[in-house]
């Protein structure tokens, strides 16, 4: 549907100075839009028989890699296959282009994986534009206190600002599947919460092992006492269950807790 194709671009805002990332172009429904932004463009295809529809779009600033992107060592892949004219630094942040954006429509099982690495690789994108299931995208947008908040929420929402651009009936794609599908964009936050991120990341899968839980039963192994002083001042107590703390709440029940 050309009408949500141009949706999705129009939220884009990369220009010629910056780099596309773009994750399982298929047949180029969006390539062949994104490389008319005149930007470095990178794109990764796992299924060597779409070349044919592919290598058109290849070009002096333009590439292709036939290869699954969650194998992939992508500052290594930006420096080899960029433009002549750029270079990658060790610290990403410091690379002569403008600024990173990743694309893509992604599958339901490998979503969390592909954002995963994205994050563990920092290659520091500006935003992430993603179709992706419907349900999948509600998680990730959902608001403190509701039922499709969970971990994953918390550790998006420490990275990133998450909106929920718009719904893709499943009448938009052929074959037909059998859910919907929705637009997210992911934003960097400019500046990061000072925190332990090893120790942030395990409060917060231990806090929501059990999500229908409150904190009391899924924290039993930490000091309870402590947490609930702690959570006190956060207008919360152990009686409260994961979902009721935003990604903020975390970073200060960690910081506290392990002061």
């Amino acid at each position: 549907d050309s009408k949500v194709i141009d949706k999705i671009i129009n939220s884009l805002s990369a220009c010629e100075k910056d780099l596309i990332i773009e994750i399982g172009p298929g047949s180029g429904a969006l390539t062949k839009r994104l490389v008319k932004k005149d930007a470095s463009f990178i794109a990764y295809e796992i299924d060597e028989e779409l070349k044919d529809c592919l290598s058109i779009y290849e070009g002096d600033k333009t590439k292709v890699i036939y290869d699954d992107f969650l194998k992939r060592n992508i500052k290594e892949d930006i420096e080899k296959n960029m433009n002549p004219n750029f270079k990658v630094a060790e610290d990403i942040e410091k690379i002569s282009y403008g600024r990173l954006f990743v694309i893509g429509n992604l599958p339901y099982y490998i979503t969390t994986p592909i954002i995963t690495k994205i994050i563990d690789d920092k290659i520091f994108p500006e935003e992430m534009i993603f179709m992706v299931q419907k349900e999948v995208a509600l998680r990730f947008t959902a608001n403190v206190g509701t039922r499709d908040y969970g971990a994953i929420t918390v550790f998006l929402n420490y990275y990133f600002e998450v909106n929920l651009e718009f719904i893709v009936n499943r009448d938009k794609f052929y074959p037909v599947p059998n859910v919907d599908s929705a637009v997210i964009k992911f934003k960097r936050r400019n500046s990061l919460l000072d925190v332990d991120f090893s120790r942030f990341n395990k409060f917060v899968k231990d806090a929501f092992t059990f999500k229908r839980k409150n904190l009391r039963n899924n924290l039993r192994s930490y000091d309870q006492d402590k947490l609930g002083l702690i959570l006190n001042k956060l207008n919360k107590s152990l009686e409260n269950r994961a979902e009721d703390l935003s990604y903020e709440d975390f970073v200060y029940l960690t910081n506290e807790y392990y002061r």
